[in-house]
């Protein structure tokens, strides 16, 4: 089934007549290729609603989240694909997630820390990449460590030369598989709820009709399909609202 969208709607999620949509490249597992050749679910989420609504496209692609956030929380874009999180939700209406993903800590191979609760520790510094959703989640709820703020976790980890560092299970894997004295930490210290979202400005029926199309597209196959293309692993998906 094709969730309808009416003129009204469509003026109201793309004003400018082109639905304007951000995407964060410094999120591998989100989005893939260059700013002029962008690929993976976020993209083809994009072009996807844009079809439904028959507007065109077009992809503002950033190197973190926070600069995506920043893009739509000032105007210049309709749509950002972000990780649900209390801070974002003042500013985003959110969809329900369509992939769910784990944040998770490396840390020296010879280091004393062995568990994820170990970490919450005095004197343990964790890297972080400013402003991701794990930065956000880290920043409220731990109790002894510190983060430590840096373009890229991994990077502000090694070059700083912390206790752990914080970041996605999927390039984590990767950067330990080529770093070997370093390791993951088993276990993961959240979940990350991968959204469509809007602002909290937009018509209850048009984030209505986003929610509807998530939905639908969780449902026929369509998120499982791009993920597979991607070459992620289609048990990312997730499940119905």
């Amino acid at each position: 089934m094709t969730i309808p969208a009416g003129p009204a709607l469509i003026a109201d999620l793309a004003p400018t007549g082109t639905l304007r949509a951000s995407v964060n490249l410094g999120n591998p597992v989100l989005a893939q290729g260059t700013p002029e050749a962008p690929s993976g679910i976020t993209v083809d989420l994009a072009r996807e609603i844009g079809a439904r609504l028959g507007v065109p496209v077009e992809l503002l692609c950033f190197d973190a989240a926070r600069k995506s956030f920043e893009a739509m929380a000032d105007g210049r874009a309709d749509l950002c694909f972000l990780a649900v999180d209390p801070a974002r939700e003042k500013e985003v209406a959110f969809t329900a997630p369509y992939m769910v993903i784990e944040g998770v800590y490396a840390d020296p191979r010879d280091s004393a820390l062995t568990s994820v609760e170990d970490v919450d520790a005095p004197g343990v510094r964790i890297g972080v990449k400013q402003g991701s959703a794990y930065d956000l989640f880290l920043s409220r709820s731990l109790a002894h460590a510190t983060v430590v703020r840096g373009e890229e976790g991994v990077d502000t980890f090694r070059a700083e030369g912390l206790e752990a560092g914080a970041g996605i299970r999927q390039p984590m894997t990767a950067y330990v598989r080529e770093n070997p004295d370093v390791r993951l930490i088993e276990g993961r210290f959240m979940e990350i709820r991968q959204a469509v979202g809007t602002t909290v400005t937009r018509a209850p029926e048009t984030v209505a009709f986003l929610r509807a199309v998530v939905e639908e597209l969780k449902a026929n196959g369509f998120v499982a399909d791009s993920l597979r293309r991607a070459g992620q692993e289609t048990s990312l998906l997730a499940p119905p609202a």
